[in-house]
């Protein structure tokens, strides 16, 4: 038995312990919203009173709208626009997140906006 070889794999996956959970104590939204929407992360808006992440995979994009301070119910938006369609909206009161939603844009531009209470962030045409 080769225990170099089992050493290496041992302190792998201690690695990958140790950063995965320093990403949830360092950034927990953005770690959460990784679980909602597939794909990688390709844009992050921030904004006064919060943070759109924008996720990208197989020509679909995603949007979450996370607060600056979550736990308080409060007005919260985000929406998806591909060029040449209809916004695909979240709208409402919550405490944590708004979204996500999804459209499929394939190749084309999308344009993201993302509201916490009286901030807000809109990105123009962007990931053409």
């Amino acid at each position: 038995m080769d225990t170099g070889a089992i050493r290496r794999r041992l302190a792998l996956g201690m690695a990958v312990l140790t950063a995965s959970g320093l990403l949830a104590v360092a950034a927990p939204g953005e770690a959460q919203a990784a679980a909602y929407c597939a794909g990688r992360k390709v844009r992050t808006l921030p904004f006064s009173t919060g943070t759109v992440l924008v996720y990208k995979r197989n020509g679909y994009v995603c949007a979450v709208t996370l607060p600056k301070r979550p736990g308080t119910k409060r007005k919260m938006s985000v929406s998806v626009q591909a060029r040449g369609g209809w916004p695909v909206v979240d709208e409402g009161r919550y405490k944590y997140r708004a979204g996500p939603v999804t459209v499929h844009a394939g190749q084309r531009c999308v344009w993201i906006k993302g509201r916490v209470g009286r901030g807000s962030v809109s990105s123009g045409w962007i990931l053409c």
